[in-house]
């Protein structure tokens, strides 16, 4: 089997969204270790850690997400959309995983720890 660094790291973009997010919401989602939660599937990897701050409580209107799509929904906790991902259902997308970096969140486990890093 493929052994992934511990924490694995998902290499991301910014998203289209992040005027929706507090001013440090990158800052955060970037600097710290996230847990890889129970709930996870083939739809999303769900990641539990510190919150990230929204601007604001509005919803968008529902629009398509790309594979890797980084949204926030109203707790905080990011979720990375994978192969069966829906369209957003009004939550901003903060950031987008690279396509290696989706290969390797489709594969991990609930409870392994997972560090997000901003490409350059």
């Amino acid at each position: 089997p493929t052994r992934w660094p511990d924490p694995a790291v998902l290499r991301l973009r910014p998203g289209p969204r992040r005027a929706w997010f507090a001013p440090d919401a990158l800052e955060v989602l970037c600097g710290q270790a996230y847990e890889a939660g129970p709930d996870s599937s083939r739809v999303a990897l769900r990641l539990r850690g510190r919150p990230i701050g929204l601007a604001g409580s509005a919803e968008l209107p529902s629009e398509g997400l790309v594979t890797g799509a980084v949204q926030v929904p109203p707790d905080g906790q990011p979720v990375v959309f994978l192969a069966d991902r829906p369209v957003t259902g009004g939550y901003p997308v903060v950031a987008v995983v690279t396509s290696a970096g989706v290969a390797v969140a489709a594969q991990l486990r609930p409870g392994r720890a997972v560090r997000l890093r901003l490409e350059s």
